[in-house]
Parts: structure tokens; C-alpha cells; sequence
């Protein structure tokens, strides 16, 4: 574990350099310069050079668990290290959204007109047509829920004029919340590498969220999402299935691997645990189970009166929730800290409080099935499938999350969290294309 000085050091070294993005004038930019508005404009070599720790053959992986309360930090890896943070960006946008709510600037029941830029971007979305108007409410909602790129892009042109503004005082807002490492050039997350965090600064984000405005929180915790008759599941699928967990934000590109920012309150603790860059959604979402059980356990043992100082270890060595260590180091082109978490390898007693989980966590159950549409020799090409198929089968595959599973010159490309119904839906749809299509169940 780092020393106050050397985190302090760091932290230090981080707020120079955001300075020096911030006030770095960029080279031309598609509206020009304006001053007094709160534009933050970032320079293009700072940005390469970290677009460079990017893709310089670090390993991909990062995480870290907060304390929400105190600002603890119980572990980190690589947890400073830039990323791309996907659709996790878009806890930033309503971030902002709940900032005008709250100051009056802004109301749930105003209207949004959908402009032809929103009604452009790429699935996920809602599908407005551009002039098709949607309350402040539903679009929060679309977002946290559906994670919907159009209705990302609304709310963002409602509060800032424009996007590239808007994404201007993300920035700013970045800088201002302590968020050293990053930059925002878009408000919902799609593909570009000047959009950049990391895993410290979502943490941060996630407990600012919680501290400045608990009483629109539920937005992140609800587990669907129905308009105009079509019902939407929230891609986060620890919501409803591990105890405690209620809330925040899940992101996924071909770049950024799969990310998840979680949140979960159990005994008077609250925790915050995210991970960038997961090989898929199921190692994605056992990573954040299994960090969050671990950060638990010492949370319980603190209160029974164990002084525990070495958190860090406490995670690496495997004392805690998780047996055994914690991070099993795979091939290269595995995932670097991947959970290695079973039933078999919880402590009696971690999940005391599961016969407490609400009903219709048990309806979530049901929602085991998966459908693959292909296995590839790489896993690039698994996640262009992916992507690929997501796009034209939007319709049917709205509620499910892609994923690359297997390995050794054998990726599975997969989207997981149906019902038999939809995963039977979804194969037909998808062969009357030509495209070869397996269902299943995780049963």
C-alpha cells in the first residue's frame, strides 16, 4: 500500500498536470475560442501522452474500492492508470443534469427536443426521431437504465447549448471534483481516445453523486425502465442479484473492455467499487462481487474490533471475502485481475443477508439465458461481432449485454441477461440474416 507521501506525491503530480490540460489552448477547435463561459480547452500533446499510457502494453485491467463516507481508499490497482470510460461517462452527464435540477436551472418535467445530432447517434438509444420531444425525467431515465446514447446527447445540448460545450464543462466539473486524469470530449461515452479516466477518478465521481445529490441517486438504482410500452433492463445485472448493491453504471467498447462503477450499503457501510477494462461482462460483474465481499468483510472485522490497516493486502493476500488469492494472473491475453470467484470460496456467513433480497431479484434470475453468434479466432473479432450484431439487431437485443467468452483461438461471441423468450427471439431474428445462432442458459 502507498504511503500518505507517496499518494500525496502522486495526487500532487496529477493536479499539475489537469492544470496544464486545462489551460493548454487547443490548437483549433470547431466553435473557437470563448472566454468567461467556463470552456476548458486541453492540449493536444498532453492528451497523446495519455492516450500513449493507454496503448503502450500496460496491462488493461484496473480497480479500486472506496469508502463512500471517509474517502478510503481499501485497494487500488492500477487505479490512477488512464481509460476509457465508455458509458460510464454518462454518470458525469446526469451528474451535471442533477446539478441544474438542483439549482432551479432545470426541471423534471421540462421538455427535450430531440435534435437531429441526438437522434443520430449509434445504439444503445431510445430511438426519438429528431423533433420528438421527451420529459427531463424519462430521457435521466433512458440514460441510467438503458444507457441511451441519443437521450445522453439530448440532455447534454439542453443544459450546455451544445455538446462539444457541454463536454467542455464535464471537464471542468472533472477538474473541480479532484478528477485528475480526466477528459471528456462527448457526453455519452461512444468511441474516442481523447475521452479518458480512470478507475480513482470514476470512484470519486461515484461518491460526489452520492454526497451532493442522495435524493436523485434512484435513478441509478432502478432495475427497468418502461416508455411507450417497451420495457428496458438495467445493464447493470448486479442490481437485484447481489445484496446491497443498488446503484451507478456499467460501460462497454471494443477499446475499453468492459467497465462497471458500483455502488452497495451493507451493515452502515457504503462501499464504491469500480472496474475498468474487464475481458467481458461476467468477469466484469464477479470482479466488482468479489471486491465489494472482501471490502465487506473488513468493514464487519473493523467493527467486531480488528484493526486492520494493510487493506491492501487484506484484498492481495486473500483474507477476506474472497479465499485464496484474489486476483488470478492469466495469459497474456487474459484479463490481469480476474476474480476467481465461486460459491466454494466465500467465508460462511458473507452472504448472511441474501434471503433478504427482494423479490424481484428472483424475477431477474429467470433473465439466465445468452445467445451466440459466433465463435472467432481472436478476440478482437468477437467484440466486432458484437458490435456489429448490436447494431443491426438493436430491436431484440436492446436488453442484453455482449460479452467475449473462451479463449485460446476460440471467442465466443455472446450476449447475455435474456429470458428464454427474447434468446429465442433474438436466434431467429438473427439467422433469417444468415447468421448462425446457439441459445442457452447459465443453468
Amino acid at each position: 500500500m502507498q504511503s500518505p507521501a507517496r499518494r500525496l506525491t502522486r495526487n500532487a503530480i496529477g493536479a499539475l498536470t489537469l492544470v496544464g490540460l486545462v489551460l493548454s489552448p487547443l490548437a483549433a477547435t470547431a466553435h473557437g475560442h470563448r472566454h468567461g463561459h467556463g470552456r476548458v480547452h486541453a492540449s493536444r500533446g498532453h492528451v497523446r501522452t495519455l492516450i500513449s499510457n493507454i496503448t503502450g502494453g500496460e496491462p488493461k485491467s484496473t480497480a479500486i474500492v472506496m469508502d463512500a463516507r471517509s474517502g478510503e481508499i481499501l485497494y487500488s490497482e492500477r487505479a490512477d492508470s488512464p481509460r476509457y470510460p465508455a458509458s460510464v461517462t454518462k454518470v458525469m452527464t446526469m451528474y451535471l443534469a442533477f446539478e441544474a435540477l438542483a439549482s432551479g436551472r432545470l426541471h423534471l418535467t421540462d421538455s427535450i427536443v430531440v435534435s437531429p445530432l441526438a437522434a443520430a447517434q449509434p445504439a444503445t438509444k431510445l430511438g426519438l426521431r429528431a423533433g420528438e420531444t421527451i420529459t427531463v425525467e424519462n430521457a435521466l431515465h433512458a440514460m441510467a437504465v438503458h444507457s441511451a446514447n441519443d437521450m445522453a446527447m439530448a440532455v447534454a445540448e439542453k443544459i450546455g447549448g451544445t455538446s462539444s460545450h457541454f463536454a467542455e464543462l464535464m471537464t471542468l466539473k472533472a477538474q473541480q471534483l479532484g478528477m485528475t486524469n480526466t477528459r471528456y470530449v462527448n457526453p455519452n461515452g461512444l468511441p474516442d481516445n481523447r475521452q479518458i479516466s480512470s478507475a480513482h477518478d470514476l470512484a470519486v465521481l461515484a461518491r460526489a453523486v452520492l454526497r451532493d445529490y442522495p435524493q436523485y441517486y434512484n435513478f441509478f438504482s432502478q432495475e427497468e425502465f418502461t416508455y411507450r410500452g417497451r420495457t428496458m433492463y438495467n445493464t447493470n445485472h448486479l442490481l437485484g442479484k447481489m445484496p446491497g448493491v443498488d446503484g451507478l453504471k456499467t460501460g462497454f467498447t471494443n477499446a475499453a473492455g468492459f467497465n462497471l462503477a458500483a455502488s452497495a450499503m451493507r451493515n452502515g457501510h457504503r462501499l464504491i467499487a469500480v472496474v475498468m477494462g474487464s475481458s467481458s461482462g461476467s468477469v466484469r460483474n464477479a470482479n466488482v462481487e468479489g471486491l465489494l465481499l472482501t471490502g465487506f468483510d473488513i468493514e464487519d472485522r473493523r467493527d467486531r474490533g480488528e484493526r486492520i490497516l494493510a487493506t491492501q493486502s487484506y484484498f492481495e493476500n486473500g483474507r477476506g471475502a474472497v479465499a485464496g488469492r484474489a486476483f488470478a494472473r492469466r495469459d497474456a491475453e487474459g484479463d490481469p485481475i480476474d476474480v476467481v470467484l465461486t460459491r466454494t470460496t466465500i467465508h460462511p456467513g458473507s452472504l448472511t443477508v441474501s434471503s433478504a433480497m427482494p423479490k424481484t431479484a428472483q424475477l431477474r434470475e429467470s433473465r439466465a439465458w445468452w445467445v451466440q453468434v459466433g465463435q472467432f479466432r481472436s478476440r478482437q473479432a468477437a467484440h466486432a461481432q458484437i458490435e456489429s450484431v448490436s447494431k443491426r439487431f438493436a430491436s431484440v437485443l436492446e436488453n442484453a449485454e455482449g460479452q467475449v467468452d473462451g479463449g485460446r483461438k476460440a471467442y465466443r461471441a455472446r450476449f447475455q441477461g435474456l429470458t428464454q423468450a427474447q434468446a429465442k427471439e433474438a436466434c431467429s431474428a438473427v439467422r433469417t440474416r444468415g447468421i448462425p445462432c446457439l441459445a442457452g442458459d447459465r443453468a
